[in-house]
């Protein structure tokens, strides 16, 4: 019972914190790539400490694993990059809710990975979701800020629902920190290329928090998120998840005192419902 019950404090403390990641959107003065890339290298020497300390090889079992790995890492590097583009244009709670139809999207895409088929109760969340992302928005021009932050979130769930399926069938075998390990340092090396602002130039105040972001944000969670793998069932796991729009809207309002207004609030628990809704399913039937 011990074991479950910090299994579960380590859960909850991990998508706290994958909520909190939302805030650096806003709090660190410089583009998304940008974050991307710095976040993800400080995320990467962080995960590197973290496997020494628990004694474990940094590395992977075939060759191509790493070809994978890399593969990953782009997908996953993008999905980051458009991630806080989201949230800078539409704000934190929008952007967040916006990212938040992966799980559905992952239903829809997961027959192309396997031999699973879409039901009914898919397409309905899916018009669920849609339906929601529509209230989400002001209207439905594209030079809009916030309708082009919805849709970039939307993509970023894409990319991440992407990244998901093709590391569950062909890197599952690796454990958490293990895979975060090689994804961050690809998309760090990959998306450096497109860096506006080298480290030089860099405010003392962007870099601590870059530092927050990469060591607090990123490396720990998904190592908290992996150990609590092997306590919980993937039902506790992914309902959980879920809380992850609610953390992410409160911090933002406690911290940033940004709001929203019903209208959006509406369009979100319809999004977050389906997306439970689909989690709960999935995690259910394994």
């Amino acid at each position: 019972m011990q074991q479950h019950q910090s299994a579960l404090i380590n859960l909850h403390l991990a998508v706290f914190l994958f909520g909190g990641t939302a805030l650096f959107s806003k709090l660190i003065a410089l583009p998304a790539l940008d974050i991307t890339v710095y976040r993800t290298a400080i995320a990467f020497f962080t995960l590197i400490v973290i496997l020494k300390v628990q004694s474990k090889q940094l590395r992977l079992n075939q060759l191509k694993d790493y070809f994978i790995a890399v593969g990953l890492g782009v997908i996953v590097g993008i999905h980051w990059v458009t991630y806080f583009s989201a949230m800078q244009m539409a704000g934190i709670a929008t952007g967040i809710i916006a990212f938040f139809t992966y799980p559905v999207i992952t239903v829809l895409l997961e027959p192309l990975f396997s031999k699973t088929h879409i039901k009914f109760t898919d397409l309905f969340n899916a018009v669920v979701v849609i339906f929601g992302i529509y209230l989400m928005m002001p209207n439905a021009n594209l030079g809009d800020q916030v309708t082009l932050g919805i849709l970039t979130g939307v993509l970023s769930g894409a990319f991440f629902a992407t990244r998901n399926l093709l590391q569950k069938k062909y890197f599952s075998q690796y454990g958490g920190s293990h895979t975060m390990l090689y994804q961050t340092l690809t998309a760090a090396v990959i998306l450096s290329i497109f860096v506006d602002n080298p480290p030089s130039t860099l405010p003392l105040q962007d870099i601590y928090y870059l530092l927050l972001a990469g060591m607090v944000f990123t490396a720990i969670p998904h190592s908290f998120f992996a150990s609590s793998l092997r306590h919980l069932s993937a039902t506790t796991v992914g309902l959980i998840s879920c809380l992850q729009p609610l953390y992410g809207t409160v911090l933002a309002y406690m911290l940033l005192s940004e709001t929203t207004n019903m209208t959006t609030l509406i369009g979100g628990v319809l999004v977050v419902s389906a997306a439970c809704f689909e989690t709960w399913s999935i995690t259910r039937k394994k």
